[in-house]
């Protein structure tokens, strides 16, 4: 009892010290405060001529009237030379005012709403008037004979008309055939003709906003330029190219290829070799011949859609003694000639890559390679591999692997094994390795053809990789890729510190982990790395960024699903100094009760890069993560307009249908309104062939990359999508927000009416 009198008293005199300090009953009136605010971000990216509504929110206090008025250095004379700030009359509350920019750049401008009941109290906002900047995409590619290529623009910034005045010089006289689409500003269309005929990047291409003054000025330039090469074939003269695909036959057992294939002077496909690998028999070495040819009946999306046929055993069709392999695909091309490749010669489904190989000669010396190798066991289960393997010129010394068998790991080696072995050139076939590993006690060969980059840390080599051995209960059949690894980093947690995209597939499982057939499970994260460990966004530091989006055999899970829901806080640890992590990813923070993350091990090929493993799961997921480069945290949908070759990157099941698309992305202007749109079009396949709808990077995360497609055809589809990498941006000293482009993004599936989409896929988006 004396204590809860003692406690009393002292809350007591509490409150009188209190009332005692404030005076009156107490309570200190809060001080009055005036904020103005507008539709877009601060300090304003502003373009001449522009206006804008401001509105000034005055806080306690009763009397909301206030004075409007603009300073900074030079804000005098008629007209005045930082724009004019008028308010309208009769005074609404809150008080708003109309701000019109003047027609020529300016910085340093304070708008400012003083309060009339306290000249002392005031609110401010900086303007920023700025030139506006274009860009037009893609940047650089190379133009077919008689093939027609299409160009975007883009306006900075992005409230900016999208209106445009395009030229097109070949040499420096005007193209012989270029016009500018009669509905889409931003949109213009080249076709190459002889009468344009010029030798390396001497078509140019511009486009400029009419309220550009200064135009493409070199100092600071105010534009981006395309420059395109006129080439007789899209497929690079006397060059070799390797190859890879993976799908599933009429039957719907897995079939996996690796290859190269050789041009001659004309583009003309003239030589190659595969492996063919199934889970019945394995062919290594076949020799092929082949051609690509544009799609010509589809004029707007020729330059970058054909037809690569790939001949095995030296016939000139697909014949039914070579139905069990892929022998012609539909590719689509990227704008460096990349090739993304589905099959579509009725014997199956699948889907691959193409690309230009580096000269052997780069792979010499004491090299490391990260690798993620994906297939199936004797019982048809999905497997994946990934390790490292140290490479000495002859000899693997020191490599190391993990294994995921459908949850197991005992079927080839325990997680992690050690892993040596040797390897070398084959006599005959430029391009192709052949390799024997040891894995714990298991004997594995492989064989594997030198892809593109180069020994360097910015674009690493690349093999693509596949097994030569009979299918038993030890050698699964897989296949994937090798990147020379970053040797100038220390793989500890420091070495991870950035924000990362990755893509992940596997097979559709229920709750409990039960494989449903036929499904598939896929998911792309973005997330931070801080080099301490810690991996996504940290609630209660407010630090980093982390969000994922997966379709596990049609149920959808997104974290963060709105701005006020938590991203998942995770963890990351490097495992030795060899480049093997493990990450915690997916899971669901936001679920009651909440859904763990799952164990990855990740090998790593460089910072924020490498092949990732569902550690123990029956799903089996498998796949990459890399870095998000350039515009990453500052991405808008400004960013996304250009011509795009998509693909899928992998089936999970064999019920997938793999798609190639070219997707056109472009922004227009109502004209009676302002307002933009931003649309996508184009043309997939197989088909039907039109595609049409609209893209947008979400207001909770648009700035990170990431947000949604929504496709009316061929189909009602709703994609999401994660920007990768942007290309350069238009510098200018005076403008904060300059015209960027997007280089390349995935996209996934979440597609829940009228039907869930149960067997989604990965698709990969270039320029």
């Amino acid at each position: 009892m004396k204590n809860n009198c003692l406690f009393a008293v002292a809350l007591l005199s509490l409150a009188l010290a209190s009332g005692c300090a404030k005076g009156g009953n107490g309570v200190v009136p809060p001080t009055p405060s005036v904020s103005i605010t507008t539709g877009d971000v601060s300090p304003l990216a502003i373009y001449p001529t522009q206006s804008l509504t401001f509105t000034a929110t005055v806080s306690n206090s009763t009397n909301t009237a206030v004075t409007w008025s603009l300073s900074g250095t030079g804000c005098t004379g008629t007209p005045n030379p930082c724009g004019t700030l008028t308010p309208v009359t009769p005074a609404p509350t809150p008080a708003t005012a109309t701000y019109k920019a003047p027609a020529t750049p300016i910085s340093g401008v304070t708008a400012t709403a003083t309060l009339v009941s306290d000249t002392s109290i005031a609110g401010s906002l900086a303007l920023n008037v700025v030139d506006i900047t274009t860009d037009v995409a893609p940047a650089t590619l190379s133009v077919g004979s008689g093939l027609t290529q299409q160009f975007t623009a883009v306006a900075a910034p992005d409230d900016a008309p999208q209106t445009f005045t395009w030229t097109c010089t070949a040499n420096g006289v005007q193209c012989a055939n270029f016009h500018q689409d009669s509905n889409v500003s931003g949109l213009a269309y080249y076709t190459y003709t002889p009468a344009d005929s010029c030798s390396g990047n001497c078509v140019q291409i511009l486009a400029l906003s009419p309220l550009d003054t200064n135009g493409c000025t070199p100092n600071p330039k105010y534009c981006i330029i395309a420059k395109a090469s006129l080439v007789t074939s899209r497929l690079s003269v006397n060059s070799t190219y390797a190859f890879q695909f993976s799908g599933y036959d009429s039957s719907q057992h897995p079939v996996m290829v690796a290859g190269n294939f050789t041009t001659d002077k004309t583009g003309a496909i003239v030589s190659g070799a595969e492996d063919v690998l199934t889970v019945t028999s394995v062919q290594q070495g076949i020799s092929i011949t082949g051609a690509y040819t544009p799609t010509s009946a589809d004029p707007n999306n020729s330059n970058n859609a054909g037809t690569l046929k790939l001949y095995p055993g030296g016939v000139t069709q697909c014949g039914s003694q070579w139905e069990a392999y892929p022998c012609q695909y539909q590719v689509v091309l990227d704008g460096a000639g990349d090739i993304q490749m589905i099959e579509s010669d009725n014997n199956g489904t699948g889907s691959g890559i193409a690309q230009e190989s580096s000269k052997p000669s780069l792979f010499t010396g004491d090299q490391t390679y990260a690798f993620g190798f994906t297939g199936v066991d004797s019982g048809g289960n999905r497997v994946g591999f990934v390790g490292v393997l140290p490479m000495n010129g002859s000899a693997v010394v020191g490599g190391q692997m993990d294994v995921n068998d459908n949850g197991a790991t005992s079927t080839v080696c325990g997680s992690p094994c050690s892993v040596a072995g040797l390897y070398s050139a084959d006599k005959n076939i430029a391009g192709l390795w052949h390799m024997t590993l040891t894995a714990g006690t298991t004997t594995l060969d492989f064989d594997f053809f030198i892809s593109s980059g180069a020994a360097g840390k910015t674009n690493p080599l690349t093999f693509y990789a596949i097994s030569t051995d009979a299918v038993d209960a030890t050698h699964p059949a897989v296949s994937g890729t090798m990147v020379l690894q970053d040797s100038s980093l220390t793989y500890n947690n420091a070495a991870f510190k950035g924000t990362s995209v990755s893509a992940l597939t596997g097979t559709g499982t229920t709750a409990n982990g039960t494989v449903i057939p036929g499904t598939t499970n896929v998911s792309l994260t973005l997330g931070s790395t801080d080099g301490n460990g810690n991996f996504g966004y940290e609630a209660s530091s407010a630090s980093g960024l982390g969000q994922f989006d997966q379709n596990n055999a049609g149920t959808i899970v997104t974290v963060p699903s709105s701005l006020s829901a938590p991203s998942f806080s995770y963890t990351y640890a490097a495992s030795g100094t060899n480049g093997r992590y493990t990450f915690n990813m997916l899971g669901n923070p936001d679920s009651s009760p909440v859904q763990p993350a799952l164990p990855f091990i990740l090998y790593a090929s460089g910072a924020n890069r490498g092949f990732l493993l569902d550690q123990s799961s029956s799903s089996v997921m498998t796949g990459t993560m890399n870095p998000q480069g350039k515009g990453g945290g500052s991405f808008s949908n400004s960013e996304l307009p250009g011509t795009y070759a998509g693909a899928t990157t992998g089936s999970g099941s064999s019920a997938v249908t793999p798609i190639a698309a070219n997707l056109l992305l472009t922004i227009q202007t109502t004209p009676t309104t302002g307002a933009l749109t931003y649309n996508v079009s184009g043309t997939q396949y197989p088909g039907p062939p039109t595609v049409t709808g609209t893209y947008a990077l979400s207001a909770s995360s648009g700035d990170l990359g990431v947000g949604t497609i929504a496709l009316t055809a061929p189909s009602a589809q709703n994609y999401v999508i994660y920007v990768l990498d942007s290309l350069g941006c238009s510098s200018s000293l005076q403008n904060p927000n300059p015209a960027c482009e997007v280089q390349d993004f995935l996209m996934m599936d979440e597609t829940t009416t009228p039907n869930p989409n149960k067997n989604a896929s990965i698709i990969f988006a270039q320029q």
